[in-house]
């Protein structure tokens, strides 16, 4: 008995297949075999047309769409690959992960006869859909496969050889198929080596295709940080010349780019820390935070510079990056931090008395100006808290508000924490130097507290400041623009203090632009009652307590104490009330003993009793408080003393002092245990 031909073989190993589920010859390769397993295992009739799943006309167009970007790499290799097959009768096809037909190309002839087992664009070939062929079997084995002629599962279909690689993507996951179909007589093995070329050539070029995505990505967003950043940059080449700049660093020069590209980076800051400039660009020796201060026509702005070199894979030198920060941006942040910014605003100001509500009315208009202002009033009387209310209704509202307390600063450092001063000025300096307050200040509001206790030596610098709109760090020579609002305060009667000798004329005319007076509470009787109740609810609600009754008599005997300590002290009263209540009630000898006493008449100064007091002597005056003051002190001591039998320690507690402050009293007001 002879040998079959080895299709012949075939053919009778599926008819067995297809009648009893039985191979028979054992001629077929097992890829095969599998293939027919699972294609009679989903029903797929052996003698239909083909493909069983067509894609309408506008679901194809969605597929396409959606795989835009492979078909679109697909289709110069899929032509190129016709070429060399065309008039053959087969086709080039390119399938996706989901066996659908999105491209096809071919002559005439070969798609009329595709068309007789729906080989068509938006026809299925999954393995459950058309049986045992190139696409579907490629797409299960998930590696190149040829099917030749009674391979095919389905009938129609066995006058057809497939050749079918699969496609990957730059990530690994299969994205689609390429395949070659025609004539089963035209089986070549180099077929399916043509197919997995050009399928490798499409997935090089996906690859590639990624890269320059991913590359574009990078670019884009360093060209955004880069454009958007705060500080500026200059990047220069290896010769130094300008290349590049962002807008951050046009706007801290104030100059155009078109006018500064191309220049050598030794013109731009010419004069301006050019010895770090040639080490950097000579040595490659880098620098970072040196201060440096650009000027053009009239405008100033001081800056940190950082300079660094920029090298290849070989270390060559190939350019460098300047990095230019404004100082007014570092200043802002340091505020920030450091709480310089005003709270306050005149809707925080309380009380409906004529004298505070025309010191509101004036403060109002002013705040709208840029002139300076000098507040006067007692302390507590809330002058800060004026000078933040104008600050926040001035246009230099989103500057800083910086304030100083000229009273509590030492003479002899007085000059640096108003001009700053730079590395090395004096023993203790800063190492690289620190910002005044007027620096800090700088687009905003500088707040000089009891500015009459400001050493007269330093007025002059201070005047000089406030006339020029510049300043000089101590130790330095360099000279730094500042655009500040000077906004004062002061306790004292700087006119007296004038004919004293003790402040100079020419300042005080420069301050007091526009003077607000701040009534004493005292003459805010009326006020009182609405201060108390506010604070009390401030200090209730931050303390968890809660007061249901107040003593009929406590409100009346608040309104007849002298205050001293103006606003400020009934502050304090209130969060001493909220502390000690108990019961939720306000008892009018929970008061202090001073309030208590601070009523009678007798206790108050003259003219605050209605007396006339002409050529009354303050310092005089002063004295005579100061002994009352010692005489309830002592007459507290005993007291206590008495009170603890004599213990020492616990008066001294009781008292809000040290045991050794007790005996030290105890010694001066000659009492004895």
């Amino acid at each position: 008995m002879g040998f079959l031909p080895e299709h012949q073989t075939i053919l009778f190993s599926w008819k067995n297949f297809i009648n009893n589920g039985k191979l028979g010859s054992g001629h077929v390769r097992p890829e095969i075999e599998l293939s027919w397993q699972r294609c009679r295992k989903a029903g797929v009739d052996p003698f239909g047309k083909g493909s069983n799943l067509v894609l309408s006309q506008e679901e194809l167009a969605e597929l396409k769409n959606m795989k835009s970007d492979l078909i679109e790499i697909s289709k110069p290799i899929m032509e190129n690959l016709y070429k060399f097959v065309a008039g053959t009768g087969f086709l080039v096809i390119l399938a996706d992960e989901q066996g659908f037909i999105m491209e096809m190309l071919g002559d005439r002839d070969t798609w009329e006869n595709a068309l007789k087992i729906n080989l068509v664009p938006g026809s299925c070939w999954l393995e459950e859909r058309g049986g045992t062929n190139g696409v579907g079997t490629a797409l299960v084995l998930r590696k190149p496969v040829q099917i030749n002629g009674e391979e095919h599962y389905c009938q129609p279909v066995q006058s057809w050889t497939c050749s079918a690689c699969p496609i990957y993507d730059e990530r690994g996951d299969l994205i689609g198929v390429l395949q070659m179909s025609g004539p089963s007589y035209a089986t070549h093995l180099h077929t399916l080596g043509i197919v997995v070329a050009a399928a490798k050539a499409i997935e090089e070029q996906l690859r590639v295709e990624f890269k320059n995505r991913q590359l574009t990505l990078a670019n884009n967003r360093i060209s955004n940080i880069f454009n958007h950043m705060s500080d500026g940059v200059i990047i220069f080449d290896s010769a130094g010349v300008n290349t590049q700049m962002n807008p951050a660093a046009e706007k801290i020069l104030n100059t155009p780019a078109e006018d500064l590209l191309g220049k050598n980076i030794t013109q731009l800051f010419q004069g301006k820390c050019s010895s770090q400039i040639n080490d950097l660009l000579r040595k490659g020796k880098s620098f970072s935070d040196f201060e440096v201060l650009f000027e053009s026509g009239n405008h100033y702005n001081c800056c940190l510079v950082s300079g660094n070199i920029i090298r290849d894979d070989k270390a060559n030198t190939g350019g460098g990056v300047l990095v230019i920060k404004s100082l007014n941006k570092v200043k802002n942040l340091v505020n920030q931090i450091s709480g310089a910014q005003a709270n306050f605003r005149f809707s925080d100001i309380l009380g409906e008395s004529r004298e505070i509500r025309e010191a509101v009315r004036i403060a109002t208009i002013v705040a709208e100006s840029d002139s300076n202002v000098l507040l006067y009033g007692e302390s507590g009387t809330g002058k800060e808290i004026f000078a933040q209310a104008i600050h926040n209704l001035s246009f230099r509202k989103n500057g800083p508000f910086v304030a100083l307390n000229c009273g509590a600063i030492p003479r002899e450092l007085i000059g640096s924490e108003l001009f700053g001063y730079v590395d090395g000025a004096f023993t203790g300096a800063k190492r690289g130097g620190r910002p005044g307050k007027f620096e800090l200040a700088s687009g905003g509001t500088l707040f000089l507290d009891e500015i009459g206790d400001m050493n007269f030596g330093k007025q002059a610098s201070l005047l000089r400041a406030i006339q020029e709109r510049k300043i000089v760090r101590i130790g330095g020579d360099k000279v730094i623009p500042v655009n500040v609002r000077i906004i004062s305060a002061t306790n004292k009667d700087l006119q007296e203090q004038i004919e004293r000798g003790n402040f100079r004329q020419d300042l005080f005319y420069r301050l007091n632009v526009i003077s607000i007076f701040l009534p004493p509470l005292r003459r805010r009787v009326d006020d009182i009652p609405l201060l108390f109740h506010h604070f009390l609810r401030q200090e209730c609600q931050r303390l968890g307590k809660k007061i249901d009754k107040i003593d009929p008599e406590v409100i009346p005997a608040l309104q007849k104490y002298h205050w001293p300590g103006n606003v400020r002290e009934l502050q304090n009263l209130a969060e001493r009330m909220a502390c000690i209540v108990l019961n939720g009630k306000i008892y009018l000898e929970d008061l202090p003993r001073e309030i208590l006493e601070g009523g009678k008449k007798k206790d108050l100064l003259p003219s605050e009793r209605g007396e006339e007091s002409p050529g009354i002597n303050i310092s005089e005056e002063r004295k005579r408080q100061k002994e009352k003051l010692k005489s309830l002190e002592k007459e507290e001591i005993i007291n206590l003393l008495v009170k603890h039998g004599g213990n020492i320690s616990q008066a001294a507690k009781e008292m809000g002092v040290s045991r050794n402050t007790m005996y030290r009293k105890i010694n001066e007001y000659g009492l004895k245990k």
